[in-house]
């Protein structure tokens, strides 16, 4: 299959490298070129603008970081939208506000495109090993065309739906409820360590004697080790973005999520230390600054 493939972030470089090493021709597109010399040298084409990695293929997928640099890049003469073919698939596996989601897919629409919605579930370990959770929503066929791409990205896609918008509501609900998992793991850590608990001891108790899932190992383990400030999966200002956009799809809805807005002053309070580029498991380090245990 043919694919354009735009944002080389962390993630983004590893799942291209996963569909490249699937057999597809792939053209990659980065801001900054000098992130797509890995894939080049591996055989992928350096697409020189966004228009060209649009160009190339019947699928184009972004993986971008906010709604800013998704909505900069689908619109204008030279965007995303004015350059696919018609009958074209735009596949968005960045997580994004549903109201860009909502007007992009009316936007391809008009101009005779589809727009799936596939957001991702995973750290970029999980990434690089072809491990994700891909939620897929949008119209069936296109869906089942991207599947053979998903399939070399992720161990599972989950069917969200028929609409964009409802795989971008999965993963704001899925990263809320993380958000509010890796708050609640700080103040129990913090709890334990006060009371004699080493955090070894309270991460098998927690993982082998009540949650054992990859999100309260994986995180349960940043806490314990106190690793929050080593390399970043996942950013605290990425993460507050996120948070930000629960809050606004709770709101727009009508449900109260009340728990999030802890998560959200975390954020804040570890951003505004100089912490934004760190992993946002500083949530639970603000929590021990909170309970004395932290400097």
């Amino acid at each position: 299959m043919k694919v354009g493939f735009i944002g080389l972030g962390r993630m983004g470089r590893a799942m291209a490298s996963r569909i490249l090493a699937a057999g597809h021709d792939l053209a990659v597109y980065n801001r900054t070129a000098a992130k797509a010399d890995d894939l080049v040298a591996r055989g992928a084409t350096r697409a020189g603008t966004v228009a060209e990695a649009a160009r190339h293929g019947g699928v184009t997928i972004t993986m971008l970081e906010n709604d800013r640099a998704l909505s900069e890049l689908a619109h204008g003469a030279d965007g995303l939208i004015a350059a696919m073919a018609q009958g074209a698939i735009h596949v968005a596996m960045g997580t994004h506000s549903l109201s860009l989601v909502k007007a992009l897919a009316a936007a391809h629409a008009d101009a005779g495109q589809v727009m799936v919605g596939a957001p991702v579930m995973g750290r970029p370990p999980v990434a690089e090993a072809g491990q994700l959770g891909i939620l897929a929503g949008g119209p069936e066929a296109a869906v089942a065309t991207c599947a053979p791409l998903f399939e070399a990205m992720g161990r599972r896609t989950f069917a969200a739906g028929s609409e964009p918008a409802a795989a971008a509501s999965a993963k704001i609900a899925v990263n809320m409820m993380l958000a509010c998992a890796i708050e609640a793991m700080g103040e129990g850590f913090a709890l334990a360590e006060k009371c004699g608990v080493a955090g070894a001891t309270f991460l098998d108790i927690l993982t082998d004697g009540l949650f054992a899932a990859p999100a309260y190992k994986t995180y349960g383990k940043i806490i314990a080790d106190k690793a929050w400030l080593g390399e970043a999966g996942f950013t605290a200002t990425t993460g507050l973005k996120d948070i930000n956009l629960a809050l606004a799809a709770g709101e727009a809805a009508g449900v109260p999520t009340p728990s999030v807005g802890v998560s959200r002053d975390r954020l804040i309070s570890a951003i505004a230390k100089g912490l934004g580029d760190r992993d946002w498991t500083v949530m639970a380090l603000e929590q021990a600054r909170a309970s004395g245990l932290e400097d």
